[in-house]
């Protein structure tokens, strides 16, 4: 196999101004529905998948996040309330935000920045206040944010909206930018959100893997507590990488402060999986308070 070795170092490096809502000051660690489950999502799901980051001891080893990607909304009511796909989660948001907060996890939801989402359900655009408030009420933690079927206005203009939205909805909301990378958030978003995705979706193989951190890598310095450059959610555990190649997948976004989102379906891992997953000393790197992003110094082809 034709691989590559990489050296990365940690600097000390700083970013002068970030989102001040009282999260975010070490890179967030959960589990994202959308690299296994794609639109087929269900509260079944979500509360198997919680239950399961407590049995496995995911939850113990710092993944906090329950997180429900696209295709759970369906509707808009009169007053123009998001609802849920009713026949996917007949009991409703809230209940299954609870349900979460039950096992002493943290719930997020998806929404997109547009007029509907990337898999055509309603996005936010012109609803942000309404839509922030509605999370806040239903207790949720957490809110990405995608970057389909827009207005044509920049992402500088429309991010900003449903960060103020958030903040001024009474609960501290985690919010995760997914403009993937195509305005270089790094360069603008330390004030608007979380985390910005640095670069387009990832793959499950190890090309897709290796280009999303070598992007990433270009913007170290813009990394901090409060802010963190995302090369998009982990695939370990989905199978079209070898063992050995999710640990390097692991090793690279947690020496690079990056999000630590799993990917997978943690009902059904495998031993070397969550091995890989709950590993200490790699997990420690990654949640380091300082902050500090690793950056690449190093590269040699290799053969093994």
């Amino acid at each position: 196999m034709i691989s590559s070795t990489l050296v990365y170092l940690i600097f000390f490096i700083g970013i002068s101004y970030e989102l001040t809502n009282g999260v975010g000051r070490t890179p967030q660690m959960g589990w994202n529905s959308w690299n296994h489950f794609k639109h087929n999502v269900s509260e079944k799901i979500v509360r198997q998948t919680a239950d399961a980051m407590v049995a496995t001891g995911l939850a113990a080893a710092g993944y906090q996040y329950v997180n429900l990607d696209d295709y759970w909304q369906l509707t808009r009511d009169s007053q123009g309330i998001i609802h849920p796909d009713p026949q996917a989660f007949p009991s409703g948001i809230p209940a299954l935000a609870d349900y979460v907060h039950s096992r002493k996890l943290k719930f997020g939801l998806y929404s997109d920045a547009g007029f509907m989402t990337c898999a055509k359900r309603p996005g936010s655009l012109d609803y942000e206040t309404i839509d922030a408030n509605t999370y806040a009420s239903w207790n949720v933690d957490y809110l990405k944010y995608d970057n389909c079927n827009t207005d044509g206005n920049i992402p500088e203009v429309r991010y900003p909206v449903m960060r103020d939205a958030l903040n001024a909805s009474g609960r501290p909301i985690f919010f995760s930018i997914c403009e993937w990378g195509v305005d270089t958030p790094a360069l603008w978003a330390a004030n608007v959100g979380n985390s910005w995705r640095a670069t387009g979706d990832i793959r499950d193989n190890w090309d897709y893997m290796m280009f999303n951190i070598d992007i990433n890598n270009n913007f170290a310095d813009k990394a901090g507590p409060a802010g963190w450059n995302d090369p998009d959610m982990l695939e370990i555990g989905n199978g079209g990488m070898t063992d050995a190649e999710y640990v390097t997948h692991f090793s690279l976004w947690a020496i690079s402060k990056a999000p630590l989102l799993i990917g997978c379906d943690v009902t059904n891992m495998s031993a070397a999986t969550l091995s890989t997953l709950t590993n200490p000393e790699v997990i420690a790197v990654n949640q380091d308070p300082l902050g500090v992003q690793g950056k690449k110094v190093a590269f040699a082809s290799s053969r093994f």
